[in-house]
């Protein structure tokens, strides 16, 4: 396994160059994807590539993809690099950095598997938020006919980029915040294993989101309904997966 963190990053200038060093203390190779931000944001990414260099590089898009669009950017390049895994992570500095060790130990063996973080909440998280999830993670467990993904919001999560980058080539995906759920809830439909792990997340006090209450929503909502009449069609076949175990279980009695 040869892994990468890929690091999407919008205008956290603040709070991205913290992660980089959280990230180097691991020694992993980090990509960084500018996706279109301000000059002070782009310099601070400048800096860090030029100041960690070779263990730090730069990926800049001139126009803002969304989170999604620059996360397909980066497992892109992180491919074309000769990385088969991108151990993904957001830019804002939400998320528990001890726990890399073991998503990579996971990722190392489960090689063809999704390792997904499940938040652990502190005290700081918005309640609205948490609602919010909560639906967005139902219709998941509906559109993939499984309990197979604990939380298809978090951004913490190791891929293996043969098979994600397969999703990518041959879905038309969303490319902002709906990008995370969907890309989870295509790679069951595949019959990607799954792996949760547990990971601490704060919301910090100063912490920049560029998270559209209205819009994003509007995005997420549309994406599940397009999942579910894409698990309608495969319906079939995810009702055969699961009762193929069972049959062979009740064959062995």
């Amino acid at each position: 396994m040869k892994p990468v963190v890929v690091i999407p990053v919008y205008n956290h200038e603040r709070a991205v160059g913290q992660v980089v060093d959280e990230v180097l203390r691991h020694s992993l190779p980090v990509l960084l994807v500018d996706d279109g931000s301000s000059k002070a944001c782009a310099d601070a990414l400048d800096a860090l590539a030029a100041t960690h260099a070779p263990q730090v590089s730069l990926v800049r898009l001139e126009e803002n993809q969304g989170k999604g669009g620059a996360v397909m950017a980066g497992l892109r390049e992180a491919a074309r690099r000769g990385y088969t895994h991108a151990l993904q992570l957001d830019a804002d500095g939400q998320h528990d950095l001890g726990d890399l060790p073991q998503f990579l130990e996971a990722a190392t063996r489960n090689p063809a598997a999704l390792v997904t973080g499940y938040p652990v909440y502190d005290a700081s998280v918005p309640r609205s938020r948490l609602y919010g999830r909560l639906l967005t993670h139902v219709w998941v467990w509906i559109n993939s006919l499984s309990l197979a993904v604990k939380d298809s919001m978090c951004g913490f999560r190791v891929y293996p980029l043969a098979p994600v980058l397969d999703v990518i080539d041959h879905a038309r995906l969303g490319r902002r915040m709906d990008f995370d759920p969907e890309i989870a809830v295509r790679l069951v439909w595949r019959g990607v294993e799954v792996v949760n792990l547990p990971t601490k997340v704060s919301y910090p006090k100063d912490g920049v989101s560029h998270f559209d209450v209205l819009w994003d929503n509007v995005r997420i909502s549309g994406m599940h309904a397009r999942l579910f009449f894409g698990m309608l069609v495969r319906l079939p076949v995810l009702l055969w997966r699961k009762l193929v175990p069972r049959r062979a279980m009740g064959s062995t009695r």
